[in-house]
This record gives C-alpha cells, sequence and structure tokens, in this order.
C-alpha cells in the first residue's frame, strides 16, 4: 500500500471515530457508547442554540422620557436583522472568509480534505480550512456557550476531536437554517474589537453609521479584521489593517462582487475611521449625577429577582422613574448649598410623588460627583439610599406627634414647656448635671412655658416631645416610624450588628428617639413625607417604571401591595400641624428667603451634636427631605454658610436644608401646584374628647361642674373669643385626656371683631429650568476521491 494510500485511510478513520464523538484520535483509542450518547447530546443542545442564534446584547437604562442615561453589557453587541446589514460587508465577509459559502452544505469537504492531511501528519491540528458555519460553531461555543475558562479553551482547543464535532455541527446548521440566516448570525456574533462584537456594534464604533450603511472599503476593512481584530486594530496598526483590507478589496474583486477598478479606486482611499473608536461605557458610571439612581434602579432590581449579570447578558431596556427636569433641580440645589469639594461634609435628597397606589422616585442626589476619584470628592457610595449620617434630629418629633393624635391627643392640646426636663426610666445622660438613672433634656432656645401640639410642631422645643414620648410610650412612637416609612429600622443587625434599631430603642425604652440621634436612610425618610401626604397610605419607593426584553416584552415585578399604615384623618391633621412650621415656625425663614408661595407640610431637624441636619417637606404633588451630614472620617460639628466642617456647629436644618427643599419645589409644578388635604376639626381638640366641645358656651361655673364630674382638673384663663363675655370660648386638655388630666378652660372676654379675610398669594411659577502554514502532503487525485468519500459518508452529505 502506498504512502498516500495509507494516509488517506487514517485520515478518513480520524474522521469517522471524530463524528461518533471521539475524544482521540481513532483507532489508536476508542469510546464506550456511555461517552458517545453524552457527547451527542451536547451536540444537540449546542446546535439547538446555534440554530436559536440568541447572543448576549447591551442593556439600556433610560430616565423616564426614554433618554438613555447608562449601559450595561459583558460583550457590546447589537443584533440586526439580514435586511440591516449592508450588501457590501455580506460580499466582503464571503469573499475573504468562504468564497464557496453559497455551495456548499456547511463544510468544505475538499479543502478539508487537504487541511487535514497535513494536519494527521503533524500530529495535531495545523491547518483549518473553516467554513463561515465552522466560525460561527467555534465563535458560539467560544463567545456565548461557554461559562469558564475551561469552556473557553475546549471551545478553540486543537484536536482532531474537537474540529471533528465542529464539522458535525456545520454541516448539521446548514441543514437547519437558511444560507441568509446563517451568515446574518455570524455577523452578529463575531468580535471586531474595541469592544465591539457584532457588525453593528463594529460600524458604530469605527465609523458612526449603522451596519446598513457600510460602503465596500468600510465593508473590507471589518470583513479582514476577523482574522484577528486585535492585531488588526486600525488605531493600533493601521498598516496591518491597511493591508488586510486591500486584501479583502482584491478578493471581492476576483468573485466578481466588484471590479478590478472599483478595487484600484478603494484600494487608494484611507481607511477613514472616526478619529477615536466610539466605545460605549458600561455601567452606572456613564450616568453621571444620575448614578446613584442608577445604582438604586439596580439594587432594586436585584431584590426582584432580577439580577445584574442577566441584565449584563439580556439586551434589555429599563425605563426608570427618574423625571430629569426634577433630577437636575435637585441636583443644582444640592450643589449649590453644599460644595461637591468640601471635606467631610455631603448633602442628599431624593424626591418622591405621594400617591395612594404607586410611589414613584422622582430624583436622586447627593452634592457629591458621583465617580471613583475620591481626591476630586467623588463617591460611588449608596449615600442617598442607604442608612448614613447621625441622625434627622428633630424631624423625628413627627412621629410622636403622629402616635399622639392617634390616641386622641388634639392639634390644640396644651403641652407644657420647661427649660429643662428630667425623665425617669428613658434612658440616661443627656444634659449636664444630669442625675443617675435619669434622662436629661434642655431647650436649645428660649419658649414661652405652654404651647399647643401644633405649636410644638413648628417651634420644636425638646423638652415637651420627652415629656410627649413619655406618655404616648417609645415603642408606639418606634412603631409609628417604621409604619410611616423606616421600614430598614426593622431589619436584623441595623443597630449592632444583631439587633433591629428598632428592637434596640423600644428594648432600651430611649426617650432620646423623639430627638432623631439614629443614622437615617434618606430615601425612606422623603417616602414618610409622601405616606403622609398620601393620607397616611405607604408604598414601597419605586425606581422602576418598566424592563422589556429585545422583543418587547416587559418583565413581571413582584411589588408590595400599597398598606394603610395611618388612619387617614390622623395623618391629614398631622400634615396641618405640621404647615405651622413654614408660616411661624423654624422652616418660615427659608420659604421666605427662597420665595415659596404654595402649600406645604413640613419639619425641620438638627441633631444635638450638629453632625447633621435635615428638612421634611411635602404636599400632594411633592415630598422630599433634603439631609446634610457629616461624610467624613472625623466627628467635627457642621457650621452654616458655606456648610463645612468647624469646632462648634451651628448648622440648623432650617437653614441649607431647608433652603435646597424650596429651590427645588421652586422649579418642579407638581410642588407649586401641591396642597394639603384639610382635616376634621375634631382632631383640633382631640377624637375622644368629646366632653371639650361639649362645655363650649358654658359658665364657668357649669364648664366646672362637668369637667370635674368626670374626674379632670381645671385651670380657668381669659381670651379674647367669639363667646359672650365670661362664656367658654374652648376647652383644651394637657397631655392625652384620661381621669386626673388638667383641663384648661378658657373664658372669653366678649365678641371681637373678625379680621377681614386677605387674598391668598398668587402660585409662584417655575422659573426657566438651566440647560443640562505547513506544506500540504504530495497527494494524488485518486487518494483526495477516497478521502472525499469517505468524509461525506461520515458526515451524511
Amino acid at each position: 500500500m502506498s504512502v498516500s494510500k495509507s494516509l488517506a485511510n487514517i485520515t478518513a478513520a480520524a474522521i469517522v471515530a471524530g463524528v461518533a464523538g471521539a475524544l482521540a484520535l481513532a483507532p489508536v483509542a476508542g469510546i464506550s457508547g456511555v461517552g458517545i450518547a453524552r457527547t451527542n447530546e451536547t451536540m444537540q443542545s449546542n446546535l439547538a442554540d446555534l440554530t436559536d442564534g440568541t447572543t448576549p446584547g447591551v442593556t439600556t437604562i433610560t430616565d423616564s422620557t426614554g433618554q438613555p442615561m447608562a449601559w450595561l453589557y459583558n460583550q457590546r453587541r447589537y443584533p440586526v436583522s439580514n435586511e440591516q446589514i449592508s450588501q457590501h460587508m455580506k460580499d466582503a465577509i464571503v469573499a475573504i472568509e468562504d468564497h464557496r459559502f453559497y455551495e456548499h452544505d456547511g463544510v468544505d469537504i475538499q479543502g478539508t480534505v487537504r487541511a487535514m492531511a497535513t494536519n494527521v501528519l503533524a500530529g495535531g491540528v495545523e491547518q483549518g480550512a473553516s467554513t463561515i458555519n465552522q466560525q460561527y460553531v467555534k465563535n458560539y461555543l467560544l463567545f456565548i456557550d461557554a461559562e469558564n475558562e475551561a469552556e473557553q479553551a475546549a471551545a478553540v482547543e486543537q484536536s482532531i476531536p474537537r474540529k471533528l464535532r465542529e464539522m458535525r455541527m456545520a454541516s448539521d446548521l446548514d441543514r437547519n437554517l437558511s444560507k441568509d440566516d446563517i451568515l446574518t448570525r455570524y455577523l452578529n456574533l463575531v468580535p471586531f474589537g474595541n469592544r465591539s462584537f457584532g457588525i453593528e456594534a463594529a460600524a458604530r464604533t469605527y465609523f458612526g453609521i449603522s451596519a446598513a450603511e457600510l460602503s465596500v472599503p468600510q465593508s473590507a476593512l471589518l470583513a479582514g479584521m476577523v482574522q484577528s481584530s486585535e492585531y488588526l486594530n486600525p488605531y493600533t496598526n493601521p498598516d496591518g489593517a491597511t493591508q488586510r483590507r486591500d486584501t479583502v478589496l482584491r478578493a471581492m474583486a476576483n468573485q466578481g462582487v466588484i471590479t478590478a477598478e472599483q478595487a484600484d479606486a478603494h484600494i487608494a482611499e484611507p481607511l477613514g475611521v472616526l478619529e477615536s473608536p466610539a466605545t460605549l461605557p458600561n455601567g452606572c458610571i456613564a450616568a453621571g449625577d444620575r448614578g446613584f439612581f442608577c445604582d438604586y434602579a439596580l439594587t432594586y432590581l436585584e431584590s426582584k429577582g432580577v439580577e445584574k449579570e442577566r441584565l449584563m447578558e439580556g439586551g434589555y431596556t429599563i425605563t426608570t422613574t427618574l423625571d430629569p427636569q426634577v433630577q437636575d433641580a435637585a441636583r443644582a440645589a444640592v450643589s449649590r448649598n453644599v460644595d461637591p469639594m468640601t471635606t467631610g461634609v455631603a448633602e442628599v435628597m431624593n424626591v418622591v410623588e405621594p400617591g395612594t397606589e404607586s410611589r414613584d422616585i422622582l430624583a436622586m442626589t447627593s452634592s457629591r460627583n458621583y465617580g471613583l476619584n475620591l481626591d476630586a470628592g467623588e463617591t460611588v457610595l449608596p449615600q442617598p439610599s442607604s442608612l448614613v449620617g447621625n441622625g434627622a434630629g428633630s424631624v423625628f418629633k413627627v412621629f410622636t406627634a403622629a402616635a399622639a393624635i392617634e390616641q386622641g391627643m388634639g392639634l390644640e392640646t396644651v403641652l407644657d414647656v420647661p427649660d429643662r426636663y428630667e425623665a425617669e426610666g428613658l434612658g440616661t445622660g443627656g444634659a449636664r448635671n444630669c442625675p443617675p438613672n435619669t434622662y436629661c433634656v434642655e431647650n436649645a432656645g428660649n419658649y414661652k412655658d405652654q404651647m399647643t401640639l401644633r405649636e410644638a410642631l413648628a417651634h420644636s422645643p425638646n423638652t415637651t416631645f420627652i415629656q410627649l414620648i413619655e406618655q404616648v410610650g417609645v415603642p408606639a412612637v418606634v412603631d409609628m416610624s417604621v409604619k410611616l416609612g423606616l421600614r430598614s429600622y426593622e431589619v436584623p443587625g441595623t443597630f449592632d450588628g444583631e439587633s433591629s434599631i428598632a428592637e434596640y430603642m423600644k428594648n432600651a425604652n430611649l426617650g432620646s428617639y423623639t430627638l432623631g440621634p439614629t443614622a437615617v436612610n434618606p430615601l425612606e425618610l422623603s417616602n414618610v413625607g409622601a405616606t403622609l401626604a398620601s393620607g397616611g397610605r405607604w408604598c414601597e419607593p419605586n425606581p422602576i417604571v418598566s424592563v422589556t426584553d429585545r422583543e418587547g416584552q416587559e418583565i413581571f415585578l413582584e411589588r408590595p401591595a400599597c398598606e394603610q399604615a395611618l388612619d387617614s384623618g390622623v395623618a391629614n391633621a398631622l400634615a396641618g400641624g405640621m404647615a405651622e412650621d413654614l408660616i411661624t415656625g423654624t422652616g418660615a425663614r427659608a420659604a421666605n428667603v427662597t420665595g415659596w408661595g404654595g402649600q406645604a407640610a413640613a419639619k425641620t431637624g438638627t441633631t444635638e451634636s450638629h453632625l447633621s441636619s435635615a428638612f421634611l417637606g411635602f404636599n400632594s404633588g411633592f415630598a422630599a427631605a433634603p439631609y446634610i451630614y457629616n461624610d467624613g472620617t472625623s466627628s467635627s460639628p457642621l457650621c452654616t454658610s458655606p456648610v463645612r466642617q468647624c469646632g462648634s456647629g451651628d448648622l440648623f436644618g432650617g437653614r441649607e436644608a431647608a433652603e435646597s427643599w424650596f429651590q427645588t419645589a421652586n422649579q418642579v409644578p407638581a410642588a407649586l401646584n401641591g396642597g394639603l388635604a384639610g382635616h376634621d376639626p375634631k382632631y383640633d381638640l382631640g377624637t375622644t374628647h368629646g366632653v371639650l366641645a361639649e362645655v363650649v358656651g358654658m359658665t364657668e361655673q357649669q364648664a366646672r361642674s362637668t369637667l370635674e364630674g368626670q374626674g379632670y382638673r381645671v385651670e380657668v384663663r381669659t381670651v379674647d373669643g367669639t363667646q359672650p363675655r365670661g362664656r367658654v370660648e374652648r376647652a383644651l386638655n394637657q397631655g392625652i385626656l384620661e381621669p386626673g388630666s388638667t383641663v384648661i378652660i378658657e373664658l372669653s372676654r366678649g365678641v371681637t371683631q373678625a379680621p377681614a379675610p386677605q387674598p391668598a398669594p398668587a402660585p409662584r411659577q417655575p422659573s426657566q429650568s438651566p440647560p443640562p502554514i505547513p506544506q500540504i502532503p504530495d497527494l494524488t487525485q485518486e487518494d483526495i476521491d477516497e478521502m472525499t468519500n469517505q468524509l461525506r459518508d461520515a458526515l451524511g452529505l
């Protein structure tokens, strides 16, 4: 037997064994039937994937208007249809990679036989003769199917068994798909360098156009790069890229898709690529000041079972709730009031849209620039949506007031305002010279001796609210804060790694809770405002409008149902009481200096150490809680004008935090036009205290008899009023009304002239938003024909 005849027999044997699933060159080594079955099963699975042709794509994250703000991908690829690819590109890739593509059955038999003869003599795979079908198989297994480095290595392993499996799958693919479908899938799959995968991404990267617009020389350059996209990079190796392009142009002329004269003309042209590759940013880092929102949206989706890795592969469109006008206004406000480069201090702000069945997040920002350059004051920490800072201070008095009103207290209930209050059983420490086992509190300013609950909400005396939390109970106040929105306070370990914040505060019965000394999630605090603005109805803050796949099918997100956290009457009464803050209280100055002319309920807050300050404000169209806090490593207090770390703090919630709220709200029509629901007058006196209304109009003696008969103590004072002289104008309770409580009866001095009604101020209009090879053995024709026939039989062709 001649050498060439022996070579043919060995090669044919190898092919037959490989198609059967050989793991080594036969007949030297065989494999079991189980092994063959397993290999065939894997091949059929891979073939199904190849036929389907789904490839990883780019997920786009947009704002509520559809404007992209970030992209996610492992491979930048935009799958397009056959009609969306230039015919020049198809001609070029066929001419240079597989000129018999439309003639063979997925495997070029004669070319393969010649190559494999060389490979057998070399003891491995030295030549390929790969068709487009085969390249598609190899690239799919490498870039799509492989899940780890071992599988990637197997996909490109230089072995005859791997090559034979590739050939079998390539020929099977040709039976399942049309030539146009195979070519389209191939062009959508292969890498073109500079992080571009597929022809559409390549066209955008190198020429800034779509695949449908590619010219002859542009197509020739890209087709040539498939051989080695990194080596033939036109930006790092323009000479090599040019030579390869010219080779493709000549191949196109040889195939008759262009003339030799056209080829020569194009060869004379420069490459014509963009000055630099038009790459695409990957991840939220591309979102700029919207980066905090982008990160939160991805965290939210992961909590709903949509993992980031799925998004990196799936080519989804994520439409968020971010309103660009509101976002820009909020960002401008916080960066104006707290310089992004100021050491150790940041201001964060979330805007949430009130609603009884939804709760969209319209904006999320920080004075810090979103980014990785710490020296430039940048951060990617989730400042606006995680527990940060030293607390919202007196904003937490809102929760104590809500618990009191829920238990029956009225907005006009009179409360004592001592300069100092020492409470037993509510913790220890506090103000100076505090006795053991006592919690001592002093006021930061001078107040009158008594205030109504409405007045106390506006002026915020500490001692009054310590007395009030003592009456209503710390657990009731803590539970109220959680119900209204501070849901992370119930997460185990948030306080000390074991207990939740809520659990710890209730078990220790700490009265200081009403003064807001604990780290707060600014997003949740803003949602507290939205809950109160929505009649006490809590809904989960939502950053997502929809997530759709590449076919336009929406992904279902399971969201919790909204809850009636607080009786609507109580919520509306509390909001009505909080409105006083912007009229006579601690928020009035900021409302005036910013020209606020709308309606809102509000509460300022400052921690005793001046390490943080906050402002909670809301109406029916807008809720936000700007929060300024020490974000540095030192424990220095904060000062105002400009906000900075300082020796002794003087920053209050009524300053920059409040101003940020109004500066933002003044740019948002929904805020300017928003209102507050009116409340039932019964909440002025208290919901369980009909006796107080009963005595109005009585003489002093009649009122005393009625009240003392029900076990109350009575105090008397005179006021100007509308009742006849000596008659009860109104009766007010001190604290929660129960047997032994004091009721103050106010006796009228006589009818007074009611002031003339004043016209309501015209609503303020929003200002214009700022613009933002070895040699082939010597074979006889007889050798070639015999090997070709055996190969056809083995592949079932």
